[in-house]
């Protein structure tokens, strides 16, 4: 006769609720799978799955009542983990959206904006262009199942227990910030350069000839030499793409450091 008593089935809830407060933490803040496009439901059958997957895998988990004060402190540092690894992955995609408003106000396309319903916010055009951009390569690199190998990897990296997380951990979030501005301007560096030359052949041409309309030359010519440069970028952009989303699969393992 098969014999379960309650402690073999707090250790079947642990092994399965704790990853899944995790996994479910960071999809909730992750790229690509935060967009109110996509419904809380398939996120929630999107995190289920990932954990019935990877559960078997996993290290083992601590001995404690999932419903106890100690089992929900362990909850929610999951969480915490969960979401500060979605964070850091959000921060290096912002990069995107910063090259893209470098451009567009170069451009004279800073005005140009329209209200994207999966931000639910105002998005430059140029912006929205290069978002579009990496997350279509980075599903083509297969960075989804990168997430995932990294999301498994970080149950060995940073084990489930009863340490928190120690201040470093969220001040290594906030000095990932720096790489939004570093990576955005070194997206938009070649675009930004070719327009600043085309700006100053324009005042120099104003110079040599003043009866020459700047207004309303300058314009269409800043605008036609911007999507000359992006279209000319588009060749060069994969590789510091993939730089970046490396980066970004380091960050989410990078960032905690144990409390004491």
């Amino acid at each position: 006769m098969i014999s379960i008593d309650s402690v073999q089935i707090d250790a079947w809830i642990a092994a399965f609720i704790f990853p899944l407060a995790r996994i479910l933490a960071f999809i909730a803040a992750a790229p690509l799978w935060s967009t109110a496009g996509i419904p809380r439901r398939t996120r929630l059958i999107l995190g289920i799955a990932i954990t019935v997957a990877i559960a078997p895998s996993l290290p083992n988990m601590p001995s404690v009542q999932p419903a106890s004060l100690t089992g929900l402190w362990i909850m929610l540092q999951q969480m915490l983990i969960g979401i500060g690894m979605g964070f850091a992955a959000r921060i290096v995609f912002a990069a995107f959206d910063l090259a893209g408003e470098f451009i567009g106000a170069q451009m004279g396309l800073g005005f140009a904006t329209f209200y994207d319903p999966l931000s639910s916010s105002q998005t430059p055009v140029i912006a929205e262009f290069y978002g579009l951009i990496a997350l279509l390569l980075f599903l083509s690199m297969n960075g989804h199942l990168l997430y995932f190998a990294t999301l498994a990897q970080s149950f060995s990296a940073m084990p489930v227990g009863t340490t928190p997380l120690g201040s470093a951990s969220w001040l290594n979030l906030a000095e990932l910030g720096s790489k939004i501005f570093s990576a955005g301007l070194l997206l938009a560096l070649p675009v930004v350069v070719a327009l600043m030359i085309t700006n100053v052949a324009l005042a120099v041409l104003t110079r040599a000839a003043p009866q020459l309309n700047i207004f309303a030359l300058g314009f269409p010519l800043t605008l036609l030499g911007g999507f000359i440069a992006i279209a000319i970028s588009m060749n060069y952009l994969a590789t510091p793409l993939q730089a970046i989303f490396e980066f970004a699969m380091s960050a989410m393992l990078g960032f905690a450091v144990p409390g004491g």
